[in-house]
C-alpha cells in the first residue's frame, strides 16, 4: 500500500523525457556503461543516472536507493581517508569534490519527494536513512580517526562534519517533521531497530535527533517500546536476577533505554514527565492490553538504565497516594503466583539500586506497611491488602539487602577489582542521623526494622559510618530501653569491627569539643555514657551473684560487650572529660561530672593531669554546694575520692585544692564572703557613751607592760566603740543556716573520705578501739593546706612554741588568724578533723598560737561580768582547748578546763588559757613525741615524760577552790 502511494507521489515530479531515453538510462544504471561512449560511468555519473530513474521510473526505487547507499559510503571512505592522510582529527577542507554536488542533488529529490507526499515518502526515506546512517557508522567505527564511543560529543563532531553524513541526518529530520503532527511511529521505529543493531557506535544519531526532537522522540520511544513490549508476550516480568534476559524477548528494549538515557543528561525533567505520564494513564479504567503492560514496562526500563531509576524513582513514590496504591493492588491482584513474585522480586532489585530518594523509599514502605493498629501517618490510610504487599517488600528487602552486604564479591589476589556498590546504601550513607531518630521512636515493627537496616548498613559501609551511628545513638538516645538499642548495635558489629568501640568514644569526645553538637545534647550524650557504666556494675554484680547462685538456677545475664569495654576507652580521654567540669553550662558540667564519677582513673596521673582533675572537681563540687544540687555535688565527692586514691601525691594534691578552695568561699558555709565589710571596721558610736569614760575604765585594768595585750583597749578614737557584745557573731562550729550546715557537713564527709582511701590495714581486735576516721597523712596534708591558706608566709619548721618576747612580733599576724577563724565556720571543723589524725595537729602550731593569744588578749580586756557576754570567743576558746586535747597537745587535765569556762569570769579564763600557754612554751607541740600503737592504729603521746604537772595546774586548782559552790562536783575531772 506505501508502494503504491508512493508511486502516485512520484508520478507528478517525473521529468519530461521519452520511453527510449528513459530504456538506455535504466540500461546504462544496470550495466554501469555509457551507452553513447562505452566507457564505464564514474561514481557521479552513475548516481545522477540513478537520480533520473528515481525521478521518473518508480518500479526502480529499492534499486536506486540501494544503489545511492554505495555513493554516501564511497564519500564517508574518503573522507575517512583524507582524515588519516592529515594526520588529525578535525575535518578536512575539502572531501571527494566531485561527490559533494551529487548528495546535494539526492538530498533535493528526496526532500522533493517527502514535501510533496510526506505520508507516502517519509517512512520510506526515513528508513533508509537511518539505516545507512547505522551501516556508516558501524562499518568506521574501527578505524584510526573515529573516536570512541565513549567520547560522545567528539564523535558527533566528526560525523556532523561530513557532508555525507550531515545530508542523511537532515534527510531524517525532514521525515520526522514532516511526519511528527500525525504519525511520527514509522519514523522512530526505524530509529528504535537501527539503534539495536548498530548501538553503541550509532549513538551519536540518537544524540542529535533527541537534541532537536526532544519532547517528540521521549514520547514516542516509549510508545514504541511498550508495543513491542506487548507484542512479544513480555507483558510478564523478567527474572530481577536476569534483567539482560529483556534484551532477548524484546529486541528494541535495549534501544530504548540506550535512546533514554542519551537524553537523560539535559532532558531529565521531559523524561520524568512522560514516565510518570505514562504510568498515571495506565491507571485509568481500561480494557487496552497496554494498560496492564505498562507498569512492567516501566520497571523493566528502570532496571536495565540505573540514569532512568534516578531520574523517575523520587517522584513516583511522591505519586504513589492511598487511591493511587489502591489501582495498582486493584490492577496486580490476579497475577499468578510467580508473576506476582517475579514483580515484587523486581520492585526489590529496583530499591536496592535505587539512589538519589532512596530515604524517602524507606519512609514511605515503611510507614504504609505499619500494622492499622498503630497511629498512622496522616494521608497514609491503606487497605490491609496494600499493606501486607509493603510489608512483604520490606521483608524481602532486609533479606536481599543483607545477601548483597554479605556476598559481595572481593577481588582475588593480583587484581584491585573494589566490592560491587549498592546505590541504596550510598544514598542512605548520608542520612545516618535521620535512620537512627527513627529507630529511636521505638514503634512496634518500625524501629526493628530501622535497627536491622541500620546495621546492615554499618556492615557496608565500614567502621566510619557505624562509629557515626553509634553516636547518634548515644546522644539521641533519651529511656534505658532507646539506650538498649545502641547496646545491641554494637554487639552486633564488635566481633566484626576490632576497635570498634574506642572509635565510637574517640568520635564522641571529638564533637564534644568541637562544640558541633548542642549542650543539651551533650549533656544527654554524657549521661547516657554514665549510664552504660552504671550497667557494667550493675552486670558485674549481676554475674557474680550469678555464679554464686547457679545451684539455685537462677544466673543474671552476662555484661554487654559495650560495656565490659566503655570503661577503658573512655579512662584514655580523662584529660578532655575533666575539661568539661568547668564547661558554664550546668547541665553540661554536672553529666561530665556523673561519667568521671565512673570512669576508672588511668594508673599513671601526671602531675598536670592530676592537678587539673582535681581543680575541676573541686569547682565543680563547690559550684554544686552552692547551687543546691546534692546529686551533682555527690558525683563531684565520689570523682575527688577515686582520684585521691590514686597515690599518696594525688591526696595530698586533692585535699590541698579542697582546702584552699572552701576557704575561699566563707558563705557557702555560712560565714561572711570575702570583700564584705566586717562589723567592727566601722561601728557606730553607741549615743551616750563617752570614749574618755570607756577609756579610763580600761586604764584600771591590770596593765602586763610591755606585752602584746596592752594594744587592745575598747575602741579606737574617732571611729568609737567597738560591737556591742549584745550582737554576738554566730557560732564558729555551726554556720548558721541549714544549708550552710549541709554544706559543710558534705564538705567534711569528702575531707574524710578522701583520708580513708589510704588507711594502713590494721591488726586488732574486736574489742579494740575503733580505727580513728582520718588518715594521719591525711589530716597533716589538711594541716599544711590551712596553714598555707590562713598564713602564707610561715613554713612548716616553725612548730616551736615561743616565748613572750617572739609574740609581740606576730600581733598583726595572730589578728589575721583569729578574722579567717571568725570570718569562716569551715575552719574551726577542720582543725577538729585534724586533731583526730595525730600528730597532725601539730603542724597547726602558728593557727593555734594566733588564735590562743588573741583570745587571751581579749578575755583580759574584758570588763564583762560572764564570759557568755562574748559568744564567739566563748566558743572559740571552748574549741580550740578541745582541739588541742584531742590532738594530745595537752594532757587531758588541762583539755577538760573548757568544760567550765562558761562559768568563769572572763578573767580567770584568760588565767587558764595563761596556764595553757605556759604548758605549750614547756612541752612544744613536736611531732616526735608522738608514738604510733599498731594494736590501736593510731598515734599516741604518754604525758609522764613531760614532768611534774602540777605547776600548771595551781592556777586551775585555785579557781576551783575560789568557785567551790559551783565547781565542786567537778573537781574530780582536774585532779592528775
Amino acid at each position: 500500500m506505501a508502494a503504491t502511494t508512493a508511486i502516485e507521489g512520484s508520478c507528478s515530479l517525473r521529468a519530461a523525457i521519452s520511453s527510449q531515453e528513459l530504456l538506455q538510462e535504466m540500461k546504462a544504471f544496470i550495466s554501469g556503461i555509457d551507452p553513447v561512449h562505452g566507457h564505464k560511468l564514474s561514481v557521479k555519473d552513475h548516481a545522477r543516472c540513478g537520480i533520473l530513474l528515481l525521478r521518473n521510473l518508480p518500479p526502480a526505487r529499492a534499486a536506486v536507493l540501494e544503489h545511492l547507499r554505495g555513493v554516501f559510503d564511497e564519500y564517508v571512505s574518503g573522507y575517512i581517508l583524507e582524515l588519516n592522510r592529515e594526520g588529525t582529527a578535525g575535518p578536512p577542507s575539502l572531501a571527494q569534490p566531485g561527490l559533494d554536488d551529487v548528495t546535494q542533488e539526492i538530498q533535493g529529490v528526496l526532500s522533493e519527494f517527502v514535501h510533496s507526499n510526506p505520508k507516502a515518502w517519509a517512512p520510506l526515506v526515513s528508513a533508509w536513512s537511518i539505516e545507512l546512517m547505522g551501516q556508516l557508522s558501524s562499518k568506521y567505527s574501527s578505524r584510526h580517526q573515529v573516536p570512541h564511543t565513549s567520547s560522545l560529543n567528539e564523535l558527533l563532531q566528526l560525523w556532523m562534519s561530513c557532508k555525507a553524513t550531515r545530508v542523511l541526518m537532515e534527510i531524517y529530520v525532514q521525515c520526522l517533521s514532516s511526519m511528527i503532527s500525525s504519525c511520527p511511529d514509522a519514523c522512530v521505529d526505524s530509529l528504535l531497530d537501527t539503534s539495536v543493531q548498530h548501538s553503541p557506535h550509532f549513538d551519536w544519531v540518537v544524540a542529535h535527533i533527541g537534541s532537536s526532537f526532544p519532547n517528540t522522540i521521549i514520547s514516542r520511544v516509549l510508545s514504541c517500546g511498550l508495543k513491542d513490549f506487548c507484542m512479544h508476550g513480555a507483558s510478564s516480568v523478567v527474572d530481577p536476577l536476569f534483567p539482560s534476559l529483556a534484551d532477548k524477548r524484546v529486541p528494541k528494549m535495549a534501544s530504548v533505554v540506550g535512546i533514554l538515557g542519551h537524553l537523560a543528561t539535559r532532558h531529565s525533567d521531559s523524561i520524568r514527565q512522560e514516565l510518570l505520564l505514562m504510568f498515571h494513564e495506565s491507571l485509568r479504567p481500561s480494557r487496552e492490553p497496554q494498560h496492564n503492560a505498562t507498569v512492567p514496562f516501566l520497571l523493566q526500563l528502570a532496571a536495565m538504565s540505573p540514569v532512568l531509576l534516578s531520574t523517575v524513582s523520587s517522584e513516583l513514590v511522591e505519586s504513589l497516594t492511598p487511591p493511587v496504591l489502591e489501582q495498582l493492588h486493584q490492577q496486580f491482584v490476579g497475577l499468578g503466583r510467580d508473576d506476582a513474585d517475579n514483580l515484587v522480586g523486581l520492585v526489590v532489585h529496583l530499591i536496592c539500586q535505587a539512589g538519589p530518594g532512596a530515604y524517602r523509599i524507606l519512609q514511605f514502605l515503611v510507614n504504609t506497611a505499619m500494622p492499622a493498629s498503630v497511629i498512622t501517618t496522616p494521608g497514609l490510610t491503606v487497605r490491609d491488602g496494600v499493606r501486607d504487599a509493603c510489608h512483604r517488600i520490606i521483608q524481602l528487602l532486609l533479606l536481599n539487602l543483607q545477601k548483597l552486604v554479605y556476598n559481595r564479591p572481593l577481588g582475588s589476589l593480583g587484581e584491585a577489582q573494589p566490592p560491587r556498590t549498592v546505590p541504596f546504601f550510598d544514598e542512605l550513607k548520608s542520612r545516618v542521623r535521620d535512620l537512627c531518630l527513627e529507630t529511636l521512636r521505638l514503634e512496634r515493627k518500625r524501629h526493628l526494622w530501622q535497627h536491622q537496616l541500620l546495621a546492615l548498613l554499618c556492615v557496608y559501609s565500614g567502621q566510619s559510618c557505624t562509629t557515626e551511628a553509634l553516636g547518634h545513638l548515644l546522644v539521641l538516645a533519651r529511656s534505658p530501653e532507646e539506650l538498649a538499642l545502641a547496646i545491641q548495635l554494637h554487639d552486633q558489629l564488635s566481633a566484626s569491627m576490632p576497635g570498634l568501640l574506642q572509635a565510637t568514644v574517640r568520635r564522641c569526645i571529638d564533637r564534644l569539643h568541637s562544640s558541633s553538637l548542642p549542650e543539651a545534647q551533650s549533656a544527654q550524650l554524657l549521661t547516657n555514657l554514665a549510664l552504660l557504666l552504671q550497667r557494667e556494675g550493675e552486670d558485674r554484680e549481676a554475674e557474680e551473684e550469678g555464679e554464686l547462685r547457679e545451684e539455685e538456677g537462677s544466673a543474671f545475664p552476662s555484661p554487654s560487650a559495650i560495656s565490659c569495654g566503655l570503661a577503658e576507652a573512655l579512662s584514655v580521654h580523662v584529660r578532655d572529660l575533666g575539661q568539661l567540669l568547668r564547661h558554664p553550662e550546668t547541665q553540661l558540667s554536672d553529666s561530665a561530672a556523673a561519667l568521671l564519677s565512673a570512669v576508672p582513673l588511668p594508673r599513671a596521673l601526671g602531675p598536670a593531669l592530676l592537678s587539673g582533675l582535681s581543680r575541676a572537681g573541686v569547682g565543680h563540687f563547690l559550684r554544686a554546694l552552692r547551687q543546691g544540687q546534692p546529686a551533682p555535688a555527690q558525683d563531684s565527692a565520689r570523682l575527688l575520692a577515686r582520684l585521691s586514691s590514686v597515690s599518696p601525691g594525688a591526696l595530698r594534691a586533692v585535699l590541698q585544692q579542697l582546702v584552699c578552695s572552701a576557704a575561699q568561699e566563707p558563705g557557702l558555709f555560712g560565714g561572711t564572703p570575702r570583700g564584705t565589710p566586717r562589723p567592727q571596721d566601722h561601728p557606730s558610736p553607741a549615743p551616750g557613751d563617752s570614749l574618755l569614760d570607756v577609756n579610763r575604765r580600761f586604764g584600771t585594768a591590770v596593765n602586763f607592760r610591755g606585752s602584746v595585750w596592752a594594744v587592745f583597749h575598747a575602741g579606737i578614737i574617732g571611729r568609737g566603740l567597738k560591737p556591742s557584745a549584745s550582737s554576738p557573731s554566730p557560732c564558729p562550729s555551726f554556720p548558721g543556716s541549714l544549708e550552710a550546715s549541709d554544706n559543710l557537713y558534705q564538705l567534711l564527709s569528702l575531707v574524710v573520705r578522701c583520708g580513708t582511701q589510704w588507711r594502713r590495714p590494721l591488726a586488732q581486735s574486736e574489742a579494740g578501739p575503733a580505727v580513728p576516721p582520718i588518715n594521719p597523712e591525711a589530716a597533716k596534708a589538711v594541716a599544711v593546706a590551712l596553714v598555707e591558706e590562713l598564713c602564707p608566709d610561715v613554713t612548716n619548721s616553725e612548730l616551736a612554741w615561743p616565748g613572750d618576747d617572739h609574740s609581740r612580733s606576730t600581733v598583726e599576724r595572730d589578728l589575721q588568724i583569729r578574722n579567717h577563724f571568725e570570718g569562716n565556720p569551715l575552719f574551726f571543723p577542720l582543725l577538729q578533723l585534724v586533731a583526730v589524725g595525730r600528730p597532725a595537729l601539730c603542724y597547726c602550731s602558728v593557727l593555734l598560737r594566733g588564735l590562743l593569744a588573741t583570745l587571751m588578749a581579749h578575755w583580759e580586756a574584758s570588763r564583762d561580768s560572764l564570759t557568755t557576754s562574748s559568744l564567739w570567743q566563748l566558743q572559740a576558746s571552748c574549741c580550740l582547748v578541745s582541739c588541742m586535747g584531742e590532738g594530745q597537745l595537752l594532757p587531758p587535765v588541762l583539755s577538760n578546763m573548757h568544760e567550765i569556762f562558761h562559768l568563769l569570769t572572763p578573767f580567770e579564763v584568760h588565767l587558764l588559757l595563761l596556764s595553757v600557754w605556759d604548758y605549750m612554751k614547756d612541752n612544744g607541740p613536736l611531732p616526735q613525741k608522738f608514738t604510733f600503737d599498731p594494736e590501736q592504729g593510731q598515734f599516741y603521746r604518754d604525758f609522764t615524760r613531760d614532768g611534774d604537772m602540777c605547776k600548771y595546774l595551781n592556777v586551775l586548782h585555785s579557781i576551783l577552790h575560789k568557785n567551790i559552790e559551783q565547781l565542786g562536783h567537778l573537781c574530780g575531772r582536774f585532779q592528775i
